[in-house]
């Protein structure tokens, strides 16, 4: 005998579809809030990461920048004794040269010149005195251009004041000398 359903079928369909439709309307609902709340809770995750990275990488620059620091008073130190290193060195150098300086002045001074001032500023002698004549005075300039440790004079300056002494009138002059190293000489020790 043939069974026939008297029931609604399609009736009973329908709700079977709504409800599986309400299922997976409030499945999807659910797997969606799951996924948000994972989403967020990962992004915190990466943020707090990131912030224990720049953490970190912050007490590394800090010692780093400590570091620089002491390095560069140690470099300014290091400039400062090699500064005081070359002074010294060129004291050293240059000691016995104010004895050949002064001796080279007696040398070529010839007679009838005296000298009142001499200064010195780096190699150059500014030398200020009084000569018999003007012809001394060139005398004087040739003898310097002959020494060994002195060289290319320069007069600035020659006047007559009208000052008669004994042997007739002086002349006031000025004149400038480099002081040199001769080539066969040593500058840092005595010959």
């Amino acid at each position: 005998m043939a069974r026939i359903n008297l029931l609604p079928w399609r009736e009973t369909l329908r709700r079977q579809r709504k409800r599986d439709f309400g299922l997976m309307v409030v499945g999807g609902v659910v797997l969606s809030l799951v996924a948000v709340v994972w989403w967020h809770f990962y992004n915190e995750g990466l943020i707090e990461q990131q912030r224990r990275r720049n953490t970190f990488l912050e007490r590394q620059i800090a010692e780093v920048d400590k570091q620089i620091k002491e390095i560069q008073a140690l470099e300014k130190t290091r400039a400062q004794l090699i500064a005081r290193m070359n002074v010294i060195q060129s004291l050293q150098t240059s000691r016995p040269q104010v004895v050949h300086l002064f001796d080279e002045l007696v040398e070529t001074l010839p007679e009838g010149v005296h000298l009142t001032d001499v200064s010195q500023t780096g190699r150059a002698v500014a030398l200020v005195g009084r000569a018999q004549s003007n012809a001394r005075v060139s005398a004087y300039m040739r003898n310097v251009e002959r020494s060994p440790w002195l060289g290319d004079p320069q007069l600035k300056i020659i006047e007559n004041k009208d000052q008669k002494t004994v042997v007739g009138d002086l002349s006031d002059f000025r004149l400038t000398v480099k002081q040199l190293v001769p080539k066969g000489g040593k500058e840092g020790g005595t010959e």
